[in-house]
């Protein structure tokens, strides 16, 4: 049999145990019980399965709740070995200041179930960092807990391969506001990242975040009232697929945004989601990108080229169930001359898409209103492209989206190109200049692509 060294941190007691014996797992099959928001089962979150082997000669670190705990847990963050486990057993722990972890790989943190274990930030002492968890690590894997109320980001891992979310919870107990940390589940700089039966609430930004990374599955997930709900901003190859988006902002963002290290994000699909009244007010910050998302948005693609859009359901939205703009359309310079401001190759086909466009937010609300047009459209675009694209040396107006088969879904081009001109919106329901579609993206392959 094999043996794994067990270092039990005791709450009552400073002293440390160790522990020689057979590596166990007890496992928590009661995760579809009623937490923050209600019933998890909406999330699709499954049984925990907490049989994952450890490696031969690794440590697993179990900390119990405690006045102790916090630095029970920074400890076994910075004594931790590759392939250790630290494991929270269920309880309510009190934190003041972010845990870390810094260049140790193949690290898990793991909880007893998303219900059942829960680092609460709420009294987070200033100088002592934003966020809750803090890691850059590759290889690292958190599941089975909850992280809330952190002062910033919930959980934010930085330049690491390999990374796993899974069965998290990132949510503030007040509800929306300004003062909420920006992100909930916040990979950046990362290769090969796995989000799946996830939750995300009340995010001042977004809920479910992707950036600057390459290679992402983001799956099974419920973002719920954030601002956005699940934004992939600057990554090259996403796959979103099968979550559920339901009263954020805007339910899902594909954004590519001027002077960042990564430019140009490229190559996602989302398909197969459910976006259902995603019209929250926005509580963004001042200043932040997605503070210029109206409320009662679907999704939208800002900038990003090849982006696939199919099968998903898309309903209950008063802007609009879709919009494809060019960063342009929100009116801030940029001074990167590597980036590309214009969405491209973008192919949305196959969706159902209702009962949008009836109340419209923001800039689109304004021109719409102007010209008498109420209700909007399910899909919508700004109608400013790149003057560059052209065929035989003529330019062409439409060289960059297309939809097709959307049902009964309707379609406006807003025409701000005259606009910024300095004259009117040239409004323009007419759809056939946009048909048609791309080659299918091919799906994100590795260790965590879903077995056919």
């Amino acid at each position: 049999m094999n043996r794994v060294r067990q270092l039990l941190f005791v709450s009552f007691a400073s002293c440390l145990v160790l522990c020689v014996g057979c590596g166990t797992r007890s496992s928590d099959p009661n995760n579809s019980e009623s937490g923050p928001s209600g019933n998890v089962q909406d999330a699709r979150v499954p049984d925990a399965d907490m049989e994952s082997p450890e490696l031969e000669g690794a440590l697993v670190v179990r900390i119990a709740p405690g006045d102790d705990a916090q630095r029970q847990a920074q400890e076994a963050l910075i004594t931790a070995q590759p392939g250790d486990t630290i494991e929270f057993e269920a309880g309510i722990f009190e934190f003041s200041g972010t845990l870390s972890l810094d260049g140790i790989d193949g690290i898990t943190i793991r909880g007893k179930g998303l219900d059942q274990t829960i680092l609460n930030f709420a009294s987070q002492r200033k100088g002592t960092g934003g966020e809750g968890l803090l890691v850059k690590a590759h290889g690292f894997t958190i599941e089975d807990l909850t992280i809330q109320n952190t002062p910033g980001d919930a959980i934010k891992v930085t330049d690491s391969r390999d990374v796993v979310f899974r069965r998290v919870r990132t949510w503030w107990s007040d509800g929306a506001s300004q003062s909420n940390g920006a992100y909930g589940i916040y990979p950046v700089m990362c290769d090969n990242v796995l989000i799946e039966h996830c939750v995300a609430e009340h995010a001042s930004d977004a809920g479910i975040y992707v950036g600057q990374s390459r290679r992402a599955i983001v799956r099974r997930n419920r973002a719920e009232r954030n601002v956005a709900g699940i934004e992939i901003e600057n990554t090259i190859g996403a796959d979103v697929y099968e979550n559920d988006a339901i009263d954020n902002t805007g339910g899902i963002l594909v954004f590519s945004l001027p002077g960042l290290q990564q430019k140009n994000g490229s190559q996602c699909r989302v398909f197969n989601n459910r976006l259902l009244n995603n019209n929250h007010v926005n509580f963004a910050q001042e200043g932040a990108m997605v503070a210029t998302v109206p409320p009662g948005t679907g999704l939208m693609i800002m900038a990003n080229d090849q982006v696939e859009v199919f099968g998903n359901t898309i309903e209950k939205h008063k802007t609009t169930g879709i919009a494809v703009i060019s960063f342009l359309a929100t009116q801030r310079k940029f001074e990167d001359p590597q980036y590309d401001p214009f969405p491209e190759e973008i192919d949305i086909h196959d969706n159902q898409i209702s009962e949008a466009g009836y109340e419209p937010q923001g800039l689109f609300g304004e021109i719409s209103k102007q010209a008498g047009l109420m209700p909007m459209a399910e899909m919508v675009i700004d109608g400013l492209f790149n003057p560059e694209q052209t065929v035989n040396g003529t330019p062409i107006e439409n060289p960059a989206i297309r939809f097709r088969d959307n049902g009964e879904a309707t379609f406006l081009n807003l025409g701000l190109a005259s606009m910024f001109a300095g004259g009117s919106p040239t409004l323009s329901q007419d759809i056939g200049p946009f048909k048609g579609g791309y080659d299918a993206l091919p799906e994100i392959s590795g260790q965590w692509a879903e077995k056919k």
